[in-house]
């Protein structure tokens, strides 16, 4: 078990890696070594989380998750494998906890009085100086 937060715990058994090739610099290490980590967590139908905390991760997940609900993490950062699980672990564990946390609601508030006098004197303020710029024809006759 995975222990993610207090009351949220992951069984290793729902978490599948792939160790892949990494791509970029690394000389022949890179062509002969398996240290990517392709992370595996089937989010759709994990047993272990709650409903709530299941939409806000589908969301937080963007792309990528499948259309299956399989969220998909790689880790090709460091040079070794082990680390590279850590890594993808350790990012899942935060995707966790940030869905773990109750958006906050939002309360519709009204402008106060004194605000919206203010709103109206800047308004008047100008408009009287847009008055003093007008053209004024002038009577002669």
């Amino acid at each position: 078990m995975i222990q993610i937060t207090p009351n949220i715990a992951i069984g290793e058994n729902e978490i599948k890696e792939d160790f892949i090739r990494a791509s970029g610099p690394g000389g022949q290490n890179v062509n002969k070594v398996s240290t990517a980590v392709q992370l595996r967590f089937n989010v759709a139908k994990s047993s272990s989380l709650p409903d709530d905390v299941r939409e806000r991760l589908i969301g937080l997940a963007g792309k990528r998750i499948t259309e299956d609900g399989i969220l998909i993490i790689s880790a090709r950062r460091f040079r070794t494998q082990e680390k590279n699980r850590q890594d993808a672990m350790a990012r899942l564990a935060e995707l966790i906890r940030r869905a773990d946390k109750k958006p906050k609601v939002r309360r519709k508030t009204r402008p106060t009085l004194a605000s919206k006098q203010r709103r109206l004197e800047i308004k008047h303020r100008r408009g009287r100086v847009k008055r003093t710029r007008r053209f004024i024809e002038s009577t002669r006759d």
